[in-house]
């Protein structure tokens, strides 16, 4: 094993924190939704797309990323606004609505944006891969030492977005890293239904680009596509599609009823638990043991705890600041 016990530690308490945060949130969501399940109802009304699964994949690419490093996501962006650094109170209290979140309570979970950390999201489906290679030809006209980073959905890899941003991202030499979390569905529709290629990192070649595939339940294997990709685009050598092959544990949104699943496909991939993973890999080397690995469990635990009381003692903003912030 290459990495240090630092690194790994880092990485795994991303991890971790990733985890305990969208199981928690995967609770609170269904207060006031059930016994039949109503969107509308609840302390978080709306739709929910959580990242329980995934959370190797964020992790082992924000590890090389600074605080002024852009990052694009998606519909399903905590764990990537976990890993890049958050503070946890404005991001839970946004995603209960509250004013004190980042956006007054008016962007909920899958508008998250936090200046601080150079950090956006949004519900179009491939929405933030043009946006990151705008915010990579900034760095590059400016002669800033700063990469882009785009996360995105194998769905959204069929989109026009993502082949005019890789082929300008090329053309222009950019610093731009483009992630690709194949979790295997575009909401139901598994990717041999509507992509032509095994791979999307396949489509690198088309538009002269470097990619990889890696295994994105594995963090170890993230951590280090990434950090190539990350040190080309610091060096001025352009851009890269890291395709990572990952599962999520949940529902493409809660109350998913998951009809499109095969039997038992679910408890085959939690087989392959990132936490798990990490974990076993750093006990063998004796960097990790039982004890202190419930350690990490409760202070992050804690941490999470901490922001959802934050987030339920907030205020809600006052209806008639709908009309502030809103262009005439």
């Amino acid at each position: 094993m290459s990495l240090d016990k630092s690194t790994l530690l880092g990485l795994y308490r991303d991890i971790v924190l990733i985890r305990t945060f969208e199981e928690r949130l995967g609770i609170i969501y269904y207060e006031g939704k059930l016994p039949a399940f109503d969107i509308a109802a609840g302390i978080i009304p709306g739709e929910m797309h959580l990242y329980t699964g995934q959370e190797a994949v964020a992790a082992g690419v924000c590890a090389h990323l600074n605080a002024d490093d852009p990052v694009t996501s998606t519909h399903r962006p905590h764990g990537h606004m976990i890993a890049k650094g958050v503070d946890l109170n404005p991001m839970m209290a946004e995603i209960f609505g509250k004013k004190t979140g980042f956006c007054q309570g008016k962007g909920g979970h899958m508008h998250l944006f936090d200046p601080s950390i150079h950090f956006g999201c949004g519900g179009i489906v491939g929405g933030g891969i043009p946006h990151a290679v705008g915010a990579a030809l900034a760095i590059k006209m400016r002669k800033q030492n700063r990469v882009a980073v785009s996360f995105f959905g194998e769905g959204a890899a069929n989109i026009g977005a993502f082949h005019e941003s890789l082929n300008l991202a090329s053309v222009w030499n950019l610093p731009c890293v483009f992630v690709v979390e194949d979790n295997l569905y575009a909401i139901s529709v598994p990717k041999e239904a509507s992509t032509s290629v095994r791979s999307n990192a396949e489509r690198g070649a088309a538009y002269g680009i470097p990619a990889v595939q890696v295994d994105g339940q594995n963090a170890i294997a993230v951590y280090e596509a990434a950090q190539e990709a990350v040190a080309r685009a610091r060096r001025g050598e352009g851009p890269t599609l890291i395709e990572a092959i990952c599962y999520r544990f949940r529902g493409h949104f809660e109350g998913d009823a998951e009809g499109y699943l095969a039997e038992k496909e679910k408890e085959e991939w939690k087989e392959k638990d990132p936490v798990n993973i990490l974990g076993n890999q750093m006990k063998e080397q004796g960097w990790l043991s039982d004890s202190e690995a419930e350690a990490i469990q409760a202070e992050m635990t804690e941490r999470v705890m901490a922001a959802e009381q934050f987030a339920r003692e907030s205020p809600y903003p006052a209806p008639e600041e709908a009309l502030d912030h809103v262009f005439a």
